[in-house]
């Protein structure tokens, strides 16, 4: 008890010299509530701090609530759409496009030229139409989204067929099945969990089928005895039955993704035009734009499920927008080397050998040894699962720890350097490093080697 007496009172730590300099830099507010914070801690633990120690810690404490949680790290594990890290790193046209629009009053719902009222969606609606030959298109706020909208506006009360292989679930235990019973909508499942073909589709048709639903597997593959249904014999059903062809695809592709190695990933347009009523993609994948549900089809269609009171709760804002249109117009420009996820994806092997081995030499001229190694980039994010892409990664290795503790320090330094393990290497991929970050890289690197 003597020894709590010790401690300094708020009023008295408040008008120390050094907390009045906190003061001035963080407001009063803030720093009272970390004066009282350090004190309790001292109280509880019954060890009365030194002046210069309780500084510290009143600082720390400010630095924990003030310091950013969401904030840039260098991405170095060669997993180019990595869900955690925030997917596809937009082009530096849409960054400030977003920026432009983010502290000025803008047209988000507003014509110019008729001075009413206009519809957010319809923003991006023309380059959308034009780069998919859908007959109308809108935008949510991400795919999941979309699907939820279609579903609950177009079939709720009503069966929805799907196939036993394609009730997938996503990251963040996001089901097919599930998402279909809070729609409203009754799944019906066909065929087996390998083998599906059209005739199951065709034979569960029955007066309360209001659609067929293909969903893309962007996530998993099913490899040996295996037969699934493509969208066009899946639209030669639904026309003969009068039901309508619902597409979950994902990743939303506008290019084709042979051209770079990769396997084929299905595209937006060859979609709708194989016959799909309704589509439902993905902004921030292979799109490479900001997070966002497309969905792109029949006029009727869009203009229903628009009108549904559950799109205003899944609409986008003004930036995802302003930065989507921006990502559009690359598309419309021809221009899509300024995005970075196709410039990731299309970097050949040599170019991620050249920037590999030019690492280990900046760390060699600090007396650093490391090594380069081939090894394989992925394309994560729910898009061509099982892909490789091939590169070269530099290998780092602690004398003191394990790999998890020196992938752990780079996961500490400002910015955080994220990489991956193997076979108690810590190996970081050229592939996913964006122009400009080496030098940061090398820093991290030498920091958690020291």
């Amino acid at each position: 008890m003597a020894t709590l007496r010790a401690l300094p009172s708020v009023h008295q730590l408040l008008e120390q010299k050094d907390v009045q300099g906190l003061v001035t830099a963080h407001g009063r507010a803030l720093i009272l509530f970390a004066v009282q914070r350090a004190l309790d801690e001292e109280r509880v633990s019954g060890v009365i701090a030194g002046k210069s120690t309780r500084l510290a810690r009143i600082e720390a404490i400010v630095g924990e609530l003030r310091r950013p949680r969401l904030r840039p790290v260098i991405n170095a594990t060669g997993v180019v759409l990595h869900t955690n890290l925030g997917r596809a790193p937009m082009a530096a046209a849409a960054a400030q496009a977003a920026a432009a629009i983010a502290g000025r009053y803008s047209t988000l719902e507003f014509d110019p030229r008729t001075g009413r009222r206009g519809r957010r969606h319809d923003l991006v609606a023309d380059s959308l139409r034009y780069l998919s030959g859908a007959e109308a298109a809108a935008v949510v706020n991400n795919c999941a989204a979309a699907v939820l909208l279609m579903l609950t506006a177009l079939a709720r009360g009503k069966e929805v067929i799907v196939g036993r292989g394609e009730l997938v679930e996503i990251g963040g235990g996001f089901r097919m099945p599930d998402v279909m019973r809070m729609s409203g909508a009754h799944l019906v499942e066909v065929g087996t969990t390998n083998r599906t073909r059209p005739q199951d589709y065709a034979a569960a048709v029955t007066p309360r089928t209001v659609a067929i639903l293909k969903v893309h597997a962007s996530n998993f593959q099913v490899i040996g005895f295996t037969e699934s249904v493509e969208i066009e014999a899946l639209s030669r059903v639904a026309r003969e039955h009068h039901v309508l062809l619902l597409h979950d695809l994902g990743s939303g592709s506008l290019l084709d993704t042979a051209a770079t190695g990769l396997g084929p990933e299905p595209r937006i347009q060859d979609s709708l035009r194989a016959g799909t009523d309704l589509l439902a993609c993905s902004g921030d994948k292979l799109l490479g734009g900001p997070q966002a549900g497309l969905l792109l089809g029949r006029a009727e269609l869009i203009e229903k499920v628009m009108k549904h009171p559950l799109a205003r709760a899944l609409r986008v804002d003004k930036l995802t927008l302003a930065a989507l249109a921006a990502t559009l117009d690359l598309y419309l420009t021809q221009s899509v080397a300024q995005l970075p996820i196709w410039t990731m994806l299309g970097a050949p092997p040599e170019a991620m050998a050249a920037r590999a081995t030019s690492w280990q030499r900046a760390l060699m001229e600090r007396g650093i040894t490391a090594d380069v190694v081939a090894a394989e980039s992925t394309v994560g994010g729910g898009s061509l699962p099982g892909e490789r892409l091939p590169t070269t990664a530099l290998v780092i290795t602690s004398r003191f720890g394990h790999a998890a503790d020196l992938l752990r320090r780079l996961r500490e330094h400002e910015p955080p350097v994220v990489g991956r393990i193997e076979q108690e290497r810590v190996l970081l991929d050229p592939r996913t490093v964006l122009p400009g970050e080496d030098d940061a890289l090398i820093d991290a690197v030498a920091a958690a080697l020291a």
